[in-house]
């Protein structure tokens, strides 16, 4: 069976991941991609990260995620304390699965739709 076609992600929608990275790597102490891509360890290279963060591309749901807990549990000098790093992080994902892009909304709202109906009381004879 053939892949149905995604739409495109609308340009807002890239705009915002890509900051939301941006924040979080900044939030981890390292002023550059280049800085968080020589860190071994980092899941994407420096111009995948360049590239994410100026919207040219729209990473998987799975390397938002490595790219976040990366900059979260791997932070640079002059990083954010951690409480604050952490918190930052999880806003960030908060943020993104609430998204067009990542079609979280969408999913939920299957799920709902899919529900059984509750079963009524049980009648006594």
């Amino acid at each position: 069976m053939a892949r149905k076609r995604q739409p495109p992600v609308a340009d807002a929608d890239r705009r915002e991941i890509g900051g939301l990275l941006r924040t979080v790597r900044r939030a981890a102490g390292y002023r550059s991609v280049e800085a968080a891509a020589l860190v071994r360890g980092c899941p994407a290279a420096r111009q995948t990260i360049y590239a994410y963060e100026r919207g040219g591309l729209v990473p998987s749901l799975q390397q938002f995620l490595e790219l976040v807990e990366f900059y979260a549990t791997k932070p640079s000098d002059g990083s954010k304390t951690e409480e604050d790093l952490r918190a930052q992080a999880v806003a960030a994902i908060a943020r993104a699965i609430a998204l067009d892009a990542y079609h979280f909304t969408d999913a939920m709202a299957l799920m709902q739709r899919l529900q059984p109906k509750p079963a009524g009381r049980p009648r006594r004879c």
